[in-house]
């Protein structure tokens, strides 16, 4: 039997990239992996690759700037499987390169309404299902650039501040229903997100952050990790 049979896992950005990853890593252990993302054609193909491999997925297109969509996901989860067990905030957005004073507020508010208010609304959705099951896992994918000042960045940056605060606290209000809340933060990953080098062997790999949210979601129920940070083995 593997780990999250039965489970309902609920992976946003799942396209591509760390979410792609964690999808297939979260399957392979056995869990329903619902795939969130707003490429319709690559979902599509993920979850294709999942069911070749045994495992279970739906794709489910989403725009996270749409708070009635996710509202309506959520629903369409309670109403079909009534319950969700793992929920990954994993949808990112940055606009990197540019000072603030010449970052535009629409960038600005992309990037906070995708980064920060998306998982806002996610959790917002589907915690009470976890709190009625009195387990779960939340996990957020925030980023070394909500510990340490990013030049040219600082919108991404405040961003990933708000996420952290927002995880810490969030999982204070939690724990006592059995859901743990966690922030993995990695530094620079092997993905077409940001400008990204042409050599991405020396960057952390989308397979490493599932390795490590694998860990989280099947950790004993005495303890939660509530943090963790990754940074690449060598610098480029």
């Amino acid at each position: 039997m593997a780990e999250l049979d039965g489970q309902i896992a609920v992976v946003t950005g799942a396209a591509r990239g760390i979410g792609k990853s964690v999808s297939k890593r979260l399957a392979a252990m056995g869990a329903l992996v619902l795939l969130v993302a707003r490429d319709v054609s690559r979902l599509n193909a993920l979850k294709g690759e999942i069911e070749v491999s045994g495992g279970q997925a739906e794709s489910h297109p989403l725009d996270l700037l749409d708070g009635s969509a996710i509202t309506s996901l959520a629903d369409g989860i309670r109403q079909r499987h009534g319950r969700c067990d793992i929920l990954v905030n994993n949808a990112g957005v940055g606009f990197i390169g540019k000072p603030l004073h010449e970052t535009t507020p629409d960038n600005w508010d992309v990037m906070l309404g995708t980064n920060l208010r998306a998982p806002y609304l996610m959790i917002r959705a589907l915690a009470p299902l976890m709190i009625a099951a009195g387990r779960g896992h939340i996990i957020n994918i925030s980023s070394l650039a909500g510990h340490n000042p990013l030049k040219n960045g600082a919108g991404y940056a405040a961003s990933k501040w708000g996420l952290n605060g927002l995880t810490y606290s969030v999982a204070e209000e939690l724990r006592d229903y059995g859901i743990r809340v966690s922030a993995v933060a990695p530094g620079s990953v092997n993905t077409d997100f940001g400008q990204g080098a042409k050599d991405g062997n020396w960057k952390i790999q989308p397979a490493d952050i599932a390795n490590i949210i694998a860990m989280l979601v099947t950790q004993s129920p005495q303890s939660f990790v509530s943090e963790v940070l990754v940074r690449p083995a060598r610098k480029p």
